[in-house]
């Protein structure tokens, strides 16, 4: 009833605005601005790698939680049960403070030193460039494009075996040598860094988790042993891992192993912020834009463009057929109000990336002309407003025409 409840006041809440980023990724929202569709966004883009890795770290982050859980539930401390973790989380803080019973006072201090740490990451040139998107790639445009200009690979000098080199950007390199196709979608998803709760989990499970993480989405190349897909995501040099020195196969033993062992539950955290912040300032609002205020899918906005301009072509032809034949009675000149109508409605639509009719019907394009039901009340409501302007602008366009070439005296050549 509590959930019931909580829904009910999220979805009161946004009687009169957009949704955030946060509670599109919580599954909050309804299409078409829900995470299925923000995923098929980005997957047009070519970055929906950067949304699998932040899905992927969160499963890994509820591993841990559930691991930390299981300890608790037998009796133990996770002080008593992994020291190095402990020892580990005590020192450098750690976002289950309060799972693993630690000073609640340190969790929220460490979690403000991450989302600190994420935010110096983002350099003064990266933060206006993510400002200026709106204003330097214009408002409905949803074609894939860098967010930095250049693409060269950095060399890193960290010493931390957890660190290395990589440089592309978040929703430019990602997508370049595999360019979406136009009337088909790729694979929907990658298979999710889960592991099956047949039996307790262990810390080689933990590391499991994040040893799939790390080849799909950090290491340079595809690792053949794991029979792991490469998909590597931008990271800025401070928060690159170059290498994964543990191995699922066997339990660490050495002191060594042990240390790096107690940072498999936070390793991904700080670039999991970064991969949030980077989709919230710079692929989110142009989502908002594609989806909130329109209904079409930019290869639906083309082909109504070509379809536009050949029936305008079509009802131009006609009408000065009319008139230099000098077609009586001059009434059959407003059976041109056929063709100029759709000519308008497919050229406006493009223009505006919304079909008014589908809107009417209240249906929302999720790929090119398929649809689903439109079910955001805020959204729903933006949308209706836009589709009667474009069926008024509609509606004057094609009346002009018409009484323009009913007006025309004809004169027969």
């Amino acid at each position: 009833m509590d959930d019931e409840q909580r829904q009910d006041d999220w979805a009161n809440s946004r009687k009169n605005r957009l949704p955030s980023f946060t509670e599109v990724l919580s599954r909050r929202t309804r299409p078409p601005v829900d995470l299925f569709m923000f995923y098929l966004f980005l997957q047009r883009e070519g970055a929906e790698d950067i949304l699998d890795f932040w899905l992927d770290v969160q499963q890994h982050e509820n591993l841990c939680r559930a691991y930390f859980k299981d300890v608790r539930k037998t009796g133990r401390s996770i002080k008593d049960d992994w020291p190095q973790y402990w020892d580990y989380a005590r020192r450098r803080g750690s976002i289950y403070g309060t799972v693993v019973g630690m000073n609640p006072e340190a969790t929220g201090a460490a979690t403000k030193r991450s989302t600190a740490s994420t935010n110096e990451l983002l350099s003064d040139q990266d933060k206006r460039n993510l400002a200026d998107a709106d204003e330097k790639y214009g408002g409905a445009s949803t074609s894939p494009r860098p967010l930095y200009s250049e693409h060269t690979r950095v060399a890193s000098t960290s010493p931390d075996p957890f660190s290395g080199t990589r440089s592309t950007s978040p929703f430019g390199v990602s997508g370049l040598g595999r360019t979406p196709t136009l009337f088909t979608m790729k694979r929907a998803s990658r298979a999710p860094t889960i592991i099956p709760r047949s039996a307790a989990i262990t810390r080689l499970n933990l590391i499991a988790s994040a040893e799939r993480i790390f080849y799909r989405y950090l290491s340079p190349a595809a690792n053949t042993v794991n029979n792991t897909e490469n998909h590597e995501i931008y990271l800025p040099p401070s928060l690159r891992i170059h290498s994964f020195p543990l191995t699922s196969t066997q339990e660490p033993t050495t002191a060594a192993e042990l240390s790096l062992l107690a940072q498999i539950p936070d390793i991904f955290h700080s670039q999991k912020e970064y991969c949030f912040r980077a989709m919230e300032q710079d692929a989110f609002p142009r989502f908002l834009r594609a989806k909130a205020f329109g209904n079409l899918t930019p290869v639906s906005a083309l082909v109504r463009l070509i379809a536009g301009l050949i029936i305008l072509w079509i009802g131009l032809a006609a009408a000065f057929a009319l008139v230099f034949l000098d077609v009586h009675p001059k009434s059959k000149r407003f059976f041109l109000f056929i063709p100029f109508s759709l000519a308008i409605l497919f050229l406006v639509s493009h223009q505006y990336e919304l079909d008014p009719i589908l809107v009417f019907f209240g249906q929302s394009e999720t790929t090119p002309f398929r649809t689903l039901r439109i079910r955001e009340p805020y959204v729903k409501k933006l949308l209706l407003g836009r589709a009667i302007w474009v069926s008024v602008l509609v509606t004057a366009f094609v009346v002009a025409l018409t009484l323009l070439f009913w007006a025309v005296p004809g004169h027969r050549l």
